[in-house]
This record gives structure tokens, C-alpha cells and sequence, in this order.
């Protein structure tokens, strides 16, 4: 596959709109062929449907989602609250990521306010390192896929850790070009806005992502909108100094922060 590709993997429908979509549709204009995963079919987030009945919608759902962004969509692989980290788990993943051969790869914090998402983050992380191993067996089975990934993590949800810490991103994209069909695509998720109003007193999760935009906007002091990202550690991944969102989205789209330089410096 010689153009440039970029998975995002979320674990439930609604969360790559939420938290990925913005970046994934600014590398669809940077010309990569982009792709979406959710590891889980959302068969629990519902108080009105039966676990058939959630899955069915959340499903449509999410396909939707996926035609609105103009995303390759790809079926879930478990259901919620399954989602651990197991070798059987793994080989499925794995498989995605080499049908998929990415360049990028978009996936949850690794610390964030559910266990699920957490799970998809590790997953996703050890599914890429596996991409090139030919004894680690995929389901289904595919060949190894050679080749450099880079790994970013989106901002958690409320932007802070389990224990109410604040995650500071280590660089911003602009997501205004592309909020409005961020917009649309999270609003395909219909069913959601009725189970988050009973599960998380969240009265609408389109204005929740408007003010998650608008906050990242804030922090990045240039954008009106935007997402924040940490690049995961190079090492089995990628070289040192790969970040292909700086280098494909350039200066207008997106802002360093000064903190990874810091970082590298072991200060």
C-alpha cells in the first residue's frame, strides 16, 4: 500500500468523533486513506434497548459515522466492558492494523476515566509493535506488514486521569477547518444522547464536545478548535524524531509544545 493510511481505534461507537475524528479528517486532507475501529459494539449503552437491539443501532450508528468522516469502517470485535487485555483480543487487533499497514496510528490515553478505554490504548500499542513479527499469529491470519507507525494518544475524558490529574497534551491540531462535519458525524450517534443523560448527567454530548473543542482551543492558544495529542515512545515503533502529524498538517494546523523538547533533554 504506498499512500499514507491512519487508524483511529476507539473502544465504543461515538468515541473517534469525539475525541479523534477531528485529526483523522485533517490527515484525510493531508491525503491519507483513513480508517475506523471500535473495538467494542456498544451493546451496553442503552436503557432502553436490549443488548441485541443496542448493538443493531449502535452499529448502523457508527457505520454512519464512519461515511460522514469518509472513513474504510471496520467491524467490532467484542462487546462492551470486554474489552481486556488478552492474547485472543490481541490477534484480532493485530489483524486490523495489518490489513490496514497505517502510518498513524490514533487511539485513547492511556490513562482515562474507564477501563475500556484503557484496554483499547494497550491494545492498539501492542497490536503495532506486532505489526512485523511473523510468528505472532493474527485471527484472522494475515502476513506481517513492514514498515514505520507512529502512535498518538488522544486527551482522556474531562482531560484528566483517574485520579482527577490534569494531562497536559503534548501538541494541538486544529480541528476548525473540519468541526463542522466533526459535528455531524458525532450526531449520527442518536441513540447515545438518552443513555449519557442517564449514565454520566451529560444533558447533550454535542455541546460537551463543543466545549471539549473549545477548551483544547484555549490551551493551544492559536486555534479556535482543536484536539490534543501525546506522541507515544518511538522505540519498535518508528524513528526518534518521526511525528508525521507536524510534519503532513504543518505550522497553520498544528502546535508543539515547547515541554516534549524539555522532556527529551530530561529536564
Amino acid at each position: 500500500m504506498n499512500q499514507k493510511s491512519a487508524i483511529a481505534i476507539g473502544a465504543h461507537p461515538d468515541d473517534i468523533e469525539f475525541y479523534m475524528a477531528g485529526t483523522l479528517l485533517m490527515l484525510k486532507r493531508a491525503g491519507y486513506e483513513i480508517h475506523y475501529l471500535t473495538v467494542a459494539n456498544g451493546n451496553c449503552g442503552s436503557v432502553e434497548y436490549s443488548r441485541a437491539q443496542a448493538k443493531k443501532i449502535r452499529n448502523a450508528e457508527a457505520r454512519e459515522g464512519a461515511r460522514i468522516l469518509g472513513a474504510t469502517f471496520h467491524d467490532s470485535l467484542c462487546s462492551d466492558l470486554e474489552i481486556v487485555y488478552s492474547v485472543e483480543l490481541l490477534r484480532k487487533v493485530a489483524s486490523v492494523i495489518r490489513a490496514v499497514r497505517p502510518t498513524i496510528v490514533l487511539t485513547h490515553s492511556p490513562q482515562d476515566y474507564m477501563e475500556d478505554h484503557m484496554a483499547t490504548c494497550r491494545l492498539a500499542v501492542t497490536a503495532a509493535f506486532t505489526r512485523g513479527m511473523p510468528n505472532f499469529q493474527t485471527v484472522p491470519s494475515r502476513k506481517p506488514a513492514d514498515g514505520e507507525v507512529t502512535i498518538y494518544h488522544a486527551m482522556p475524558h474531562g482531560l484528566c486521569d483517574g485520579l482527577r490529574r490534569g494531562i497536559i497534551p503534548g501538541s494541538f491540531v486544529n480541528t476548525a477547518p473540519v468541526q463542522q462535519q466533526k459535528f455531524e458525524a458525532l450526531s449520527a450517534h442518536k441513540s447515545q444522547q438518552g443513555w449519557l443523560d442517564v449514565s454520566q448527567k451529560l444533558n447533550s454530548f454535542l455541546q460537551a464536545l463543543e466545549d471539549s473543542s473549545s477548551e483544547l482551543g484555549r490551551m493551544s492558544k492559536k486555534f479556535k478548535y482543536a484536539e490534543g495529542w501525546r506522541r507515544h515512545l518511538h522505540l519498535g515503533f518508528c524513528g526518534a524524531d518521526a511525528d508525521p502529524l507536524a510534519r503532513d498538517l504543518g505550522a497553520d494546523h498544528i502546535v508543539n509544545k515547547a515541554y516534549e523538547a524539555a522532556l527529551k533533554k530530561g529536564m
